[in-house]
């Protein structure tokens, strides 16, 4: 099979991982901010390392989230935009099916969130309870997600697996409402 390209942006970081049929190589580039202008070039430079190009990808995975609204957003409409012009499917991963993949289930998950909380989602044998965030002090006993070059590797083999079938586009996975909210103020009243 041809490469997949899988894209991570959930949290500080660019991760990418290029699955390759028998190997997956895959980099990670912290960032804080600025994650909509390196992401591109960053792509472009792994594709690079291995000698590829966009029209060499079969297909493109990207991790949904949860994480980072902002970060989500940009990994999901880069790769949909690319699956579009390239033709090429879409597959979303969670980062909590990427965070459980090959371990014994079922299992609870545990994805870091802002201020001193956690992510969870309880992963059953054939279904997957709501995902929700609570404080780390009351999380119990988890399964701490891995860190993002793991994450983006999972990410590449689970959506090698499901590039055969067709699968719905991917979407941001949002476990809260975002923390910025429209003004409250009346709208202002035009004179005539």
């Amino acid at each position: 099979m041809t490469p997949l390209l899988a894209i991570d942006t959930s949290a500080a970081h660019c991760a990418a991982a290029l699955h390759l049929g028998d190997r997956i190589v895959a980099r990670v580039e912290p960032m804080a901010k600025g994650q909509a202008e390196r992401l591109m070039p960053f792509l472009e430079e792994l594709l690079a390392s291995e000698s590829l190009g966009w029209r060499d990808l079969a297909a493109i995975g990207v991790g949904t989230g949860p994480g980072n609204f902002t970060g989500l957003r940009i990994g999901v409409s880069v790769a949909r935009g690319l699956a579009l012009g390239l033709g090429i499917p879409a597959i979303g991963v969670s980062g909590f099916e990427a965070a459980g993949s090959g371990h014994p289930r079922p299992v609870t998950i545990a994805l870091p969130a802002p201020r001193d909380h956690l992510w969870l989602q309880r992963l059953g044998e054939t279904e997957a309870g709501a995902p929700r965030l609570a404080p780390a002090s009351e999380a119990g006993e988890v399964m701490h997600g891995p860190e993002a070059r793991e994450l983006v590797r999972a990410i590449a083999a689970i959506a090698r697996d499901r590039a055969a079938t067709p699968q719905p586009r991917p979407a941001p996975l949002y476990v809260r409402p975002a923390d910025a909210a429209p003004p409250r103020d009346p709208a202002p009243v035009l004179i005539e």
